[in-house]
Protein backbone atom coordinates (compact mmCIF):
# COMPACT_ATOMS: atom_id res chain seq x y z
CA UNK A 1 0.00 0.00 0.00
CA UNK A 2 2.99 2.30 0.88
CA UNK A 3 4.32 1.88 -2.65
CA UNK A 4 7.77 0.33 -0.83
CA UNK A 5 7.79 -2.01 -3.54
CA UNK A 6 7.86 -1.48 -7.36
CA UNK A 7 5.73 -3.49 -9.59
CA UNK A 8 7.85 -6.05 -11.50
CA UNK A 9 10.07 -6.09 -8.68
CA UNK A 10 11.10 -9.86 -7.57
CA UNK A 11 9.46 -11.08 -4.11
CA UNK A 12 11.49 -13.49 -2.01
CA UNK A 13 11.21 -17.28 -2.01
CA UNK A 14 8.67 -18.81 0.67
CA UNK A 15 11.88 -19.97 2.29
CA UNK A 16 13.87 -16.77 2.08
CA UNK A 17 10.92 -14.92 3.67
CA UNK A 18 10.71 -17.70 6.20
CA UNK A 19 14.06 -17.31 7.40
CA UNK A 20 14.02 -13.52 7.44
CA UNK A 21 10.80 -13.47 8.99
CA UNK A 22 11.65 -16.17 11.68
CA UNK A 23 8.88 -18.13 10.71
CA UNK A 24 7.40 -21.85 9.81
CA UNK A 25 7.65 -21.94 5.59
CA UNK A 26 4.17 -22.90 5.62
CA UNK A 27 2.97 -20.01 7.59
CA UNK A 28 5.12 -17.97 4.45
CA UNK A 29 3.86 -19.93 1.87
CA UNK A 30 0.12 -18.61 3.41
CA UNK A 31 0.91 -14.99 3.41
CA UNK A 32 2.25 -15.28 -0.28
CA UNK A 33 -0.73 -17.16 -1.70
CA UNK A 34 -2.92 -14.51 0.38
CA UNK A 35 -1.04 -11.47 -1.44
CA UNK A 36 -1.21 -13.36 -5.14
CA UNK A 37 -4.87 -13.36 -4.00
CA UNK A 38 -5.39 -9.72 -3.16
CA UNK A 39 -3.44 -8.98 -6.23
CA UNK A 40 -0.21 -7.66 -4.49
CA UNK A 41 1.70 -10.48 -6.21
CA UNK A 42 1.74 -12.15 -9.09
CA UNK A 43 4.03 -15.49 -10.34
CA UNK A 44 5.64 -14.86 -14.09
CA UNK A 45 6.48 -18.56 -15.39
CA UNK A 46 10.82 -18.64 -15.66
CA UNK A 47 10.67 -15.33 -13.41
CA UNK A 48 9.06 -16.15 -10.56
CA UNK A 49 7.21 -14.75 -7.58
CA UNK A 50 6.88 -10.33 -8.28
CA UNK A 51 5.31 -7.37 -7.11
CA UNK A 52 2.37 -6.48 -9.07
CA UNK A 53 1.13 -3.11 -10.19
CA UNK A 54 -0.41 -1.44 -7.02
CA UNK A 55 -4.06 -2.31 -7.04
CA UNK A 56 -6.25 0.19 -5.69
CA UNK A 57 -5.84 0.46 -2.04
CA UNK A 58 -9.59 0.33 -0.57
CA UNK A 59 -10.27 2.65 2.04
CA UNK A 60 -10.62 -0.26 4.65
CA UNK A 61 -7.50 -1.49 4.47
CA UNK A 62 -6.36 2.15 5.23
CA UNK A 63 -8.57 2.42 8.07
CA UNK A 64 -7.75 -0.79 9.13
CA UNK A 65 -3.78 -0.22 9.08
CA UNK A 66 -3.63 3.59 10.89
CA UNK A 67 -5.90 2.05 13.58
CA UNK A 68 -3.01 -0.39 14.70
CA UNK A 69 -0.50 2.29 13.93
CA UNK A 70 -2.65 4.61 16.33
CA UNK A 71 -3.26 1.99 19.08
CA UNK A 72 0.41 1.72 19.39
CA UNK A 73 0.83 5.45 19.33
CA UNK A 74 -1.38 6.11 22.18
CA UNK A 75 -0.05 3.11 24.21
CA UNK A 76 3.17 4.54 23.52
CA UNK A 77 2.12 7.97 24.89
CA UNK A 78 0.44 7.00 27.84
CA UNK A 79 3.54 4.91 28.72
CA UNK A 80 5.28 7.95 28.10
CA UNK A 81 2.88 9.82 30.37
CA UNK A 82 2.13 12.79 27.14
CA UNK A 83 -1.55 14.17 27.09
CA UNK A 84 -3.82 13.81 24.01
CA UNK A 85 -2.75 17.71 23.12
CA UNK A 86 0.76 17.04 23.00
CA UNK A 87 0.25 13.74 20.73
CA UNK A 88 -2.02 15.88 18.44
CA UNK A 89 0.65 18.99 18.40
CA UNK A 90 3.50 16.02 17.79
CA UNK A 91 1.06 15.09 15.00
CA UNK A 92 0.42 18.47 13.38
CA UNK A 93 4.02 19.20 13.65
CA UNK A 94 5.04 16.13 11.62
CA UNK A 95 2.71 16.51 9.31
CA UNK A 96 3.96 20.32 8.30
CA UNK A 97 7.36 18.67 8.72
CA UNK A 98 6.79 16.35 6.46
CA UNK A 99 4.44 19.01 3.99
CA UNK A 100 7.60 21.64 4.17
CA UNK A 101 10.02 18.44 3.13
CA UNK A 102 7.79 17.66 -0.02
CA UNK A 103 7.53 20.83 -1.02
CA UNK A 104 11.39 21.42 -0.88
CA UNK A 105 12.05 18.74 -2.96
CA UNK A 106 9.26 19.50 -5.72
CA UNK A 107 10.84 22.33 -6.32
Amino acid sequence: MTGEFSPGQSFPSVRTLAAELKIHPNTAQKIVHHLIDEGWLEVRPGIGTVVAQRPATRASDRKRLLKQDVERLIVEARKLGVSLQEVVQAISAGWAELDATASGRSR
